[in-house]
């Protein structure tokens, strides 16, 4: 086996700790914003901060928020299960579907 002249990789230790939510919290409305009930919410993940704001209900904000963590854990662990599809190939001889002209 010939040894690799890459250096290895140092592990990264966010790479065990996953997004999670640390508060929501009632807030005002952004700037420029004449709607009311908006929630502002902070999640976490080791020492990354991501804070944003939504509106609806608590409960409404918490589902979209938890939503949202799903999504960057997701991502952060990488796509598995998920299948690329691509058109298939046409068969010798096929016919194309009708259309609709």
């Amino acid at each position: 086996m010939v040894p690799s002249s890459a250096p290895a990789r140092k592990p990264n230790p966010l790479d065990d700790e996953p997004f999670t939510l640390k508060s929501i919290a009632k807030s005002e409305a952004p700037a420029g914003v004449d709607t009311e009930n908006w929630h502002r919410y902070v999640i976490t993940q080791g020492h990354n901060t991501i804070v944003g704001q939504l509106q609806g209900s608590r409960a409404s904000t918490e589902r979209a928020v938890m939503e949202i963590i799903d999504r960057l854990n997701e991502r952060r662990r990488g796509k598995t299960g998920r299948v690329q599809l691509s058109p298939g190939r046409k068969k010798k001889g096929a016919t194309p579907p009708p259309s609709d002209d």
